[in-house]
């Protein structure tokens, strides 16, 4: 029984790190030229079971209007499918990948032909950054701290693509970013003479 335990654990370590690797490796060596490689995601939405927008970050440009048209439109197509039913919608020319976290939803839209796993890895490795920043991350950490939210995103997603695959080096950024800040608070509450 032990030593079932030990493979076990030495075999999810081991796809974590190939999980990395391949990360890593599909975005350090993408160019313009690679577009093959080229992973872009257009839109990250976060929302509640009861429909109410949490968070979303647009890597297009579309006048609000329209912005708030896809978002309904997408936050109902989501809500009203079978939690049994896949976490890939083709919607228009794009699909949708999305993924529920106790009571929010994640969902991205990329381009039709771009790998929905990777996708679904991308939001996960988003959640796990919310995790580690938050503690236990739940929907009124995303309410109460929407601006450590979006810069956690920011972060690790940047123009639609991920800027950093390493949860440590993000972390450290945001809380090297958190320090600043309350030191620049510290230092503007002190009367000056």
């Amino acid at each position: 029984m032990w030593k079932q335990k030990a493979c076990t654990s030495q075999v999810a370590e081991t796809l974590k790190i190939l999980v990395n690797h391949i990360l890593k490796s599909t975005y350090a060596f993408a160019s313009p030229e690679s577009s093959a490689l080229e992973h872009e995601i257009h839109f990250v939405l976060l929302f509640s079971r009861q429909g109410k927008l949490r968070l979303q970050k647009w890597f297009i440009t579309l006048p609000e209007k329209e912005k708030k048209k896809i978002t309904r439109e997408i936050v109902q197509i989501i809500l009203a499918r079978n939690p049994k039913m896949s976490s890939f919608v083709d919607w228009k020319d794009l699909k949708l990948v999305y993924k529920r976290y106790a009571s929010l939803y994640f969902c991205c839209a990329t381009e039709d032909q771009d790998n929905e796993l990777l996708t679904l890895e991308i939001v996960h490795r988003y959640v796990e950054l919310l995790d580690r920043y938050f503690g236990n991350v739940c929907e009124l950490d995303i309410i109460f701290n929407f601006e450590k939210a979006y810069f956690i995103l920011d972060e690790f997603l940047m123009g639609g693509e991920i800027q950093e695959t390493s949860k440590k080096s993000a972390v450290k950024a945001i809380e090297d970013a958190d320090m600043l800040q309350e030191t620049m608070e510290e230092y503007m509450s002190k009367p000056a003479f």
